[in-house]
C-alpha cells in the first residue's frame, strides 16, 4: 500500500471529479472597465484537474456535473469534449431570460504592479442547485473509479452542494476509490450564506471523508477552522508554517494519507517564486524553487494537484510526485487560461531540471 493509500491499478476511469463548470471572461491585461473584447476560458477548480489529467497526462477522467441546455452550455461541453473529459450530465433547461445559468467568472490578468481582479455572476447558477440523488452514482462507479476529486468552491455554492460531494464520497469509498478534495477557499462564495464558520463546519464534514487534502496554511485556517501561524509571519515560499500545523490536521483526521500545497512568493503580477511541499504518510518532500514569469496565473494551483495525483497514480517516489505537480503548475501559469497546454514530456523535462533552451 504506496504512500498510506490503496490505489487500485486499473478501473473504467482513473479520475473522476465532481464539481461546477464556469466559463472565465478574459480581457488580458486591460481592465474589465475599459475592456472591449475578451477570450472564453472554460473552466471549474474541480473540472481543470480532470482536463489536465486527461489531455496532459493521457488519463482517462470523468467530470460529474451540471450542464445547461442553451448555447453557451453548448459552449462549455465542446471544450469538456476536446480535453477529453467524459462528462456526466445533470441537465438542466435554460427558460430563455432568468436561467439557470452556467456561471461567468471575470478576471482580467492584471500586469506588474497591478494585481488581477476576479468576480462572479454566479446567480441562478445550475451547479449550485445539485443535490444528492442527482447524480446516479452505481452506474459511474460499477466499471471501476481509481479516484474521486472535489473541492471547496463547488462545496461552497449551496447547502446542497456539499451533501452531495458527501454523497459522491461515500459511494467511492464503497467503490473502493482514493478521495481528495482541494479546500481553496474563498470568503466571497462562502459569506453569501453563512461565512467562516459555516465554511469551517460545512468543510470539516467533507474533509472527514478525506485521503489526499490539497490547500495551504490560510486554507486549513480558514476552511477548517484550525489555529496557525499568523498569515505574512514568514516568508511565502518557507514550508515551515504549513508543516506545523500539519499535526493539527492528522489529530483531527487521522485517515488523511497525503496533504499537499503550493508555495508561492509574488514579487508582482508577472514575477513569482514557486514551490511545492506535501507530508505523505509521515514524511515531508519539498519541491525545487523556480522563478516564473507568468502569463496567466488563474489554475496554477490545480495544475499542482494534476501533475502530484498523476504522480501517485501512476506510482512515483513521493519526491518525484510532488516535482511533477510543482513542474505542470508552473507550465501551466505560461499558457493563456484554466487548463493545460502542456505535454507530459515537457512536465518530465522541467521537473528533472530541464531549461527554457529552444527544442529543435
Amino acid at each position: 500500500m504506496k504512500y498510506g493509500l490503496d490505489i487500485k491499478p486499473d478501473g473504467a476511469l482513473d479520475f473522476l471529479s465532481l464539481g461546477a463548470l464556469v466559463h472565465r471572461l478574459d480581457p488580458g491585461i486591460v481592465p474589465f472597465h475599459k475592456a472591449t473584447e475578451c477570450r472564453i476560458h472554460v473552466s471549474g477548480g474541480e473540472f481543470n484537474c480532470a482536463a489536465n489529467l486527461s489531455d496532459c497526462f493521457r488519463l482517462k477522467t470523468g467530470i460529474a456535473t451540471a450542464m445547461v441546455d442553451y448555447p453557451i452550455g453548448n459552449l462549455i461541453a465542446e471544450r469538456v469534449r476536446a480535453m477529453g473529459v467524459i462528462p456526466f450530465y445533470k441537465h438542466f433547461k435554460h427558460n430563455g431570460v432568468t436561467g439557470p445559468n452556467m456561471a461567468t467568472v471575470y478576471s482580467d490578468r492584471g500586469y506588474g504592479v497591478r494585481a488581477p481582479v476576479v468576480f462572479y455572476n454566479r446567480s441562478n447558477e445550475a451547479a449550485a442547485q445539485l443535490k444528492p440523488g442527482d447524480i446516479d452514482w452505481a452506474s459511474i462507479f460499477t466499471n471501476g473509479v481509481r479516484w474521486f476529486h472535489s473541492g471547496g468552491i463547488f462545496a461552497a455554492l449551496s447547502g446542497t452542494t456539499s451533501e452531495l460531494i458527501i454523497e459522491g464520497m461515500k459511494a467511492a469509498r464503497a467503490s473502493g476509490a482514493v478521495i481528495s478534495f482541494d479546500l481553496n477557499f474563498r470568503a466571497k462564495l462562502w459569506n453569501i450564506w453563512g461565512g467562516q464558520e459555516k465554511a469551517a463546519s460545512t468543510l470539516t464534514r467533507i474533509v472527514e471523508n478525506v485521503d489526499v487534502l490539497v490547500g495551504n496554511e490560510e486554507d486549513l485556517q480558514l476552511g477548517l477552522g484550525l489555529p496557525g501561524p499568523e498569515a505574512g509571519s514568514r516568508s511565502k515560499l518557507d514550508p515551515a508554517a504549513f508543516l506545523g500545523m500539519i499535526e493539527q490536521v492528522v489529530r483531527k483526521f487521522p485517515q488523511i494519507k497525503v496533504i499537499a500545497t503550493t508555495l508561492r512568493e509574488v514579487h508582482s503580477t508577472n514575477r513569482h517564486s514557486w514551490g511545492a511541499v506535501a507530508w505523505v504518510n509521515g514524511q515531508s518532500f519539498v519541491s525545487p524553487t523556480c522563478e516564473l514569469d507568468v502569463y496567466d496565473r488563474v489554475g496554477g494551483g490545480d495544475g499542482f494537484a494534476s501533475g502530484l495525483f498523476y504522480g501517485l497514480l501512476t506510482g512515483e517516489p513521493e519526491q518525484t510526485a510532488v516535482n511533477l505537480g510543482w513542474a505542470h503548475g508552473a507550465l501551466l501559469t505560461t499558457f493563456p487560461g484554466d487548463t493545460t497546454m502542456s505535454t507530459v514530456e515537457q512536465v518530465r523535462a522541467f521537473a528533472q531540471g530541464g531549461s527554457a533552451r529552444i527544442q529543435r
